[in-house]
């Protein structure tokens, strides 16, 4: 199994949640890869620099150095991730198209999607687990 964490969960590791660190020390002693995904990278990072919290960028660094990076990188992702927009839009249950691009980057490379966000269970297909609660 491979898993992808969502923002909500990178944040949950920086504000030290023992849980959630619990669960991925565990999974990685298993032998489990656990990943960002670049758009939650980029969400997190944008937002610290905003906030010139430096400590916070610098804690930052080491769940990015332990986990790796996923990127949007394949035009199969933007194509499910048209496809998961087009779908939610007409059954009037739009997500942010950021949700959307970190929801089709764990469909295509066949992901758990570790995340606290309930928007994500609109997305059919889409394996889930929050370790939150």
């Amino acid at each position: 199994m491979r898993y992808v964490l969502d923002t909500n969960i990178i944040t949950a590791i920086l504000k030290g949640n023992e849980r959630v660190k619990q669960k991925a020390q565990k999974l990685i002693l298993q032998g489990k890869e656990i990943f960002i995904n670049g758009i939650s990278y980029y969400e997190i990072k944008r937002g610290l620099l905003y906030a010139n919290a430096q400590a916070q960028l610098k804690k930052f660094e080491m769940p990015c150095k332990q986990f790796g990076l996923i990127l949007p990188d394949t035009q199969n992702i933007f194509d499910t991730a048209s496809d998961i927009y087009a779908d939610l839009r007409r059954k009037g249950q739009f997500i942010g198209d950021a949700d959307i691009l970190i929801a089709s980057i764990a469909l295509c490379k066949n992901f758990i999607l570790i995340s606290d966000d309930t928007d994500f269970n609109r997305v059919k297909d889409l394996k889930i687990e929050n370790w939150l609660r």
